[in-house]
């Protein structure tokens, strides 16, 4: 199977060219969609092998703007496509395990890897423990292995930015016919963000910290996906609303800057009720396609 790799960055540091080389180890090619703003030195301008392909976007388009942009310079005889962050070095053996996976069945579009908290040496993933490969509803962006059939019936939702792009990218694979699995045995070190443990009496809670601008996207797009996917995923509503009254409740018990933490996540909820964006929740140099040129305020 010919697999491309396709790697998203921002402002990225001397692991980018680690992750490039271990995607070379087992990837005919590799497309990196830069998405620095133009202006800002990037380390991505120093890749020189000649196996390497560097779209500098020039502006930050989101996961999605960049997913997209680089699809559309796949090779036209690349039969799958890897996708990568720009810190996840893949360990020997991953990508022919889930290439083996994709092989062994036309039907599934997606095999992914799971994602691996080095630090805490544990899985992000509960309950995974004794397993080996299922299939999931939905799995994170980085380390899958998509089928080329899938990202070309697929776009990536570039109006999202980056949350909860690889949940509706998933689903609609799903609705597309192809199913999504995961092994648990192929281990993808990754980070998840600022990831701290905090004592509620006996036991350890695992809360990720994130800045204000992060969250608001974050509850926006959550709310915004039950809106567009309720009637196909009625169980959507509850999950999501755990999901983000958990959010609410971490960030009000341990988040620093709690107002403003608290302001972004409830001004993402009522975006995402209205249908609108709130463009001051936007980093410097980001133009998400589908966002900037809204009505949002």
């Amino acid at each position: 199977m010919r697999i491309v790799a396709i790697v998203t960055a921002y402002h990225p540091d001397e692991r980018l060219a680690a992750v490039v080389d271990s995607a070379l180890a087992d990837c005919a090619a590799v497309i990196v969609a830069d998405n620095t703003p133009g202006g800002a030195p990037s380390l991505a301008a120093k890749l020189d092998d000649p196996r390497v392909t560097l779209i500098p976007l020039g502006r930050n388009l989101g996961l999605g703007g960049a997913l997209n942009r680089a699809v559309r310079d796949l090779p036209a005889d690349a039969e799958a496509v890897l996708l990568m962050d720009q810190d996840s070095v893949l360990p020997a053996g991953l990508v022919p395990g889930l290439a083996a996976l994709l092989e062994s069945d036309a039907k599934i579009g997606i095999a992914a890897p799971t994602p691996w908290d080095a630090e805490h040496d544990a899985a992000y993933n509960f309950g995974t423990d004794g397993k080996t490969v299922e299939d999931r509803p939905v799995v994170i962006t980085s380390g899958m292995l998509v089928r080329r059939e899938c990202v070309e019936r697929c776009p990536f939702r570039a109006d999202l930015f980056n949350d909860f792009v690889d949940m509706v990218f998933c689903i609609d694979v799903h609705d597309a016919g192809f199913r999504v699995v995961q092994d648990y045995t192929l281990r993808l070190p990754h980070s998840m963000g600022n990831r701290r443990e905090h004592g509620v009496g006996p036991w350890r809670v695992r809360v990720i910290h994130y800045p204000p601008w992060r969250h608001y996207w974050i509850a926006r797009n959550g709310v915004q996906f039950v809106r567009d996917y309720l009637r196909r995923r009625p169980l959507a509503f509850a999950s999501m609303g755990i999901f983000l009254g958990r959010k609410f409740l971490s960030v009000a018990c341990w988040g620093p800057s709690r107002f403003r933490q608290l302001t972004a996540l409830s001004r993402g909820v009522a975006d995402g009720l209205l249908g609108r964006y709130s463009l001051g929740y936007l980093p410097e140099g980001a133009y998400p396609p589908g966002v900037r040129d809204s009505e949002g305020e």
